[in-house]
């Protein structure tokens, strides 16, 4: 049996200076947040009308955390008295579609605007000519194309050290989705 190792595990440069991390995060995130406030979507007043206009559910949807900030923004659609649901793409695609109907009104949420689980939701709202709100980070991404109405985020970055942990992202997309059920 080998002998375990008693040498510490090396500690992440971030963790040298945690209070300066914690701010560096903060105003990047925040930075983006006044961004997105001086430069609202072109389509988001038109979203507002159309959802105010639904006589259905609004139904948000995502994958990841796009998914968990789609939950929390039909959690915020419902506290604000819209009627709202959130509905998870990869199980839409087995047997949860149902749950969409005609009258509704779907926002989906993926910041790249490629994921894959989506498909089977666009598919269905298109069937049943039902809204699509869309909100991306890519203009030209498969998400935004088939969007009746375009939410797109302002170019971001990611507040992670490497700049690949949905953080920034996620923060104004949920700011959004805040400012949009309050709106409506």
């Amino acid at each position: 049996m080998a002998a375990m190792s008693t040498s510490p595990l090396p500690t992440p440069q971030s963790s040298a200076d945690p209070i300066g991390t914690a701010r560096r995060v903060l105003d990047i995130e925040a930075e983006a947040l006044r961004d997105m406030s001086a430069n609202l979507p072109e389509d988001f007043e038109r979203a507002v009308s159309e959802i105010l206009r639904t006589g259905g559910r609004v139904i948000l949807s995502g994958i990841g955390k796009s998914g968990l900030i789609a939950r929390k923004i039909a959690s915020t659609f419902a506290s604000t008295g819209t009627p709202s649901a959130f509905v998870h793409a990869a199980e839409a695609s087995h047997g949860d579609l149902g749950m969409v109907s005609p009258g509704d009104l779907v926002i989906l949420i993926s910041n790249s605007g490629e994921t894959s689980e989506r498909r089977d939701i666009v598919a269905h709202a298109k069937r049943f000519a039902i809204p699509i709100i869309g909100i991306s980070g890519k203009a030209n991404s498969t998400l935004i194309k088939a969007s009746d109405f375009t939410l797109l985020l302002p170019p971001l970055q990611e507040a992670c050290i490497n700049g690949l942990a949905p953080t920034t992202s996620t923060t104004v997309t949920l700011a959004l989705g805040d400012a949009l059920a309050v709106a409506v």
